[in-house]
């Protein structure tokens, strides 16, 4: 039920029905009628601060109003309940589905094998190396993707988010030796300009992860696919390399140093062309900054090659890490995850819990109004308004 108001606009511009009064004029005019009053002896018009008398300022435009009864309210209760939950029960029962693996290997655990690695620098030489053994205990059917995990890393701090160069990344030339201010104080070293220049680059994650099944006391490699782990608008759109005769990186970089915390010069990330310099897809990955301090980043894909063998068997693994990037300064953690994915992503039992709750609350609520509106319904509440 609704309430429906339109107003007719009257077509002299002035509300009908005033009162004239002589040598004044009509009440609500302009002041210009009833026998000439106040306009003739004020040699102008009268300026007046009272809006125009059209529909939209005078609030007379057709409106509508929804006036809520237990005929309306109830049944949308119902509704939103009977949906939601059905829908929060699917989506909580496919999370739970997914298989996911996680182990710290920050080591700040004296009993961990990385603790000999936690106070290690930028540029330790040799890495630090250690080896942490695992057992899953189920299969992993599909697909499996490898993340590395940070925590207490605060990639959206204003500052850090605004120190790139977006036209370096590109493939400019002139910006690959000139690169934009935002980038300080990482913006040149040693009278030379960095490639790539700010804090964010500055900061990639270079820890190498390898992962190897136990079987019989015998390693077997598993197979990890770096490529393929950007999205596909930041690998051909966002970021290029410099341009020039041929396709020596080498040659197209000279003139520009590496960043401070790299231990190698960009076009020296991968031996592959396509995976090397600007266009490498953990740089890539890397430089889409994080909107929480805790969050996790695509490393290697795990690509099932039988459809009659799970990628992964349950049994023993172990993971071997070069242990370079430090984050006991600022009490991060560092996180290997292996997981599965389904229709809707990740591993995130939140959502299939919040249509849970929304769905019951809303199904209680129709439940407890249904039973007062049955219970006080037939009442009259209607009173008389004394005049």
């Amino acid at each position: 039920m609704a309430v429906n108001y339109s107003a007719k606009e009257e077509a002299d511009g002035h509300p009908s029905g005033g009162v004239g009064v002589p040598g004044v004029g009509a009440v609500g005019g302009s002041g210009s009628g009833g026998g000439g009053g106040g306009g003739g002896s004020g040699g102008g018009a009268v300026k007046t601060r009272k809006p125009d008398n059209t529909a939209f300022k005078q609030q007379r435009l057709p409106a509508w109003q929804p006036i809520l009864t237990a005929g309306t309210v109830l049944p949308a209760f119902f509704i939103i309940g009977l949906i939601f939950i059905p829908i929060g029960i699917g989506i909580f029962v496919t999370s739970n589905n997914i298989r996911e693996y996680e182990i710290d290997y920050t080591g700040t655990e004296p009993s961990s094998p990385c603790n000999k690695c936690l106070n290690v620098s930028w540029d330790s030489t040799p890495p630090c190396t250690c080896t942490i053994n695992f057992t899953l205990e189920h299969s992993f059917e599909s697909n499996v993707f490898m993340y590395y995990g940070l925590s207490n890393f605060y990639q959206n701090h204003r500052r850090y988010v605004k120190s790139r160069d977006d036209s370096q990344l590109n493939g400019d030339n002139s910006s690959l030796l000139n690169p934009s201010k935002e980038c300080e104080p990482y913006r040149t070293n040693e009278d030379k300009p960095i490639a790539p220049c700010g804090a964010i680059a500055n900061s990639m994650f270079n820890d190498t992860l390898e992962l190897y099944r136990i079987d019989n006391d015998t390693r077997t490699p598993i197979t990890l696919i770096k490529k393929g782990i950007a999205w596909w608008t930041d690998k051909n759109v966002k970021f290029r390399n410099p341009t020039g005769d041929g396709n020596n990186l080498t040659a197209l970089f000279q003139g520009t140093t590496k960043p401070v915390n790299w231990p190698k010069p960009v076009y020296m990330l991968d031996s592959e062309p396509d995976n090397n310099g600007f266009i490498n897809e953990d740089f890539i990955v890397w430089m889409r900054t994080a909107a929480l301090p805790t969050f996790r980043k695509l490393y290697r894909l795990i690509e099932r090659k039988d459809n009659l063998q799970p990628t992964l068997q349950a049994g023993k693994y172990s993971l071997d890490i070069a242990y370079n990037y430090p984050v006991h300064s600022f009490d991060g953690r560092k996180r290997m995850i292996l997981s599965t994915i389904s229709w809707m992503g990740g591993k995130n039992p939140f959502l299939g819990i919040a249509y849970i709750t929304v769905g019951s609350i809303c199904f209680f609520l129709g439940v407890v109004l249904l039973i007062i509106h049955h219970k006080y319904g037939n009442r009259n509440t209607s009173a008389d308004i004394p005049n």
